[in-house]
């Protein structure tokens, strides 16, 4: 498996007149990751996506990938999962072998239709606008949990504070889990948003947890509508995040019935959906 960071040597130059110095820093790794699916047998799954991740929480950022894609609703769905060599690399791991149960329908693996995701863009791969959409199996207007904006103004901090990743590099995104009344429950790191989302998604879904009801889930830089989407697959009420929201975002949390909180800086914050969850 790759590292999470490297070394690498630059040339720091400073403006201010101390001239310029050669030093190393840190840089957060970034690689691809094959997912290849298919039922037990003889026959070797088949590719389904590649994303370009930073290494680490792989089999959760495959299963989370999967569940957030409508490919698998529960644990058992999944057969096994295990990183393996690929056939050109074999001693990178950057492949993710899952075995689907036999009650699962095997995912489109039409080469049209296949997922390549960079670290930005989650949905690059997708064929039409109908191919993006994914419904969720959770009543997320149903749940009727109430956060205090005073607590949801402190998360940021916190979610900062436990970046042990970020702090080296200053390179990667961050999704948190958080409880109303602000505890951590956990987090993942990555160099795409999207990616430390299925990562922490997949972390629950293989504990169980699914739904994640009463929860809040808090990301760095913005709102889009991936992010959105993968959080009401998970059955989570709250998104919240640092930048701002997509209208794609806020279009889909409101029809969710999820809450959109966007701008979560200091003292202030903008809930674009669902504010009768924030306690003011």
């Amino acid at each position: 498996m790759g590292r999470a960071t490297d070394r690498r040597t630059v040339l720091r130059i400073d403006t201010a007149g101390q001239g310029t110095v050669e030093r190393r820093d840190t840089l957060a790794a970034e690689e691809p990751l094959e997912i290849r699916v298919g039922p037990a047998g003889p026959a070797p799954r088949r590719p389904l996506a590649v994303t370009m991740r930073t290494p680490g929480d792989d089999l959760d950022l495959a299963i989370g990938f999967l569940l957030t894609e409508g490919v698998i609703r529960q644990a058992g769905d999944v057969v096994t999962a295990q990183l393996c060599a690929g056939a050109e690399t074999p001693n990178t791991y950057n492949v993710v072998d899952v075995v689907l149960a036999g009650h699962v329908p095997p995912p489109d693996t039409d080469p049209a239709r296949n997922f390549y995701t960079t670290s930005s863009c989650g949905v690059c791969g997708k064929a039409s606008i109908d191919a993006i959409r994914t419904r969720s199996q959770f009543d997320v207007a149903g749940d009727p949990v109430g956060v205090d904006a005073r607590v949801l103004a402190a998360l940021p901090d916190r979610l900062r504070a436990a970046q042990r990743v970020f702090e080296r590099t200053g390179g990667l995104h961050a999704a948190g889990l958080f409880t109303p009344s602000g505890e951590l429950i956990t987090l993942r790191e990555d160099v795409g948003r999207h990616n430390a989302v299925d990562k922490l998604i997949g972390w629950a879904t293989r504990e169980q947890r699914l739904p994640l009801r009463g929860h809040v889930l808090l990301v760095s830089g913005r709102t889009s509508f991936e992010l959105t989407q993968k959080a009401w697959m998970a059955g989570l009420p709250v998104i919240a995040a640092v930048s701002a929201p997509s209208t794609l975002a806020a279009d889909l949390a409101a029809e969710a019935g999820m809450t959109l909180v966007g701008f979560l800086r200091g003292e202030t914050m903008n809930v674009y959906t669902g504010h009768h969850r924030i306690k003011s």
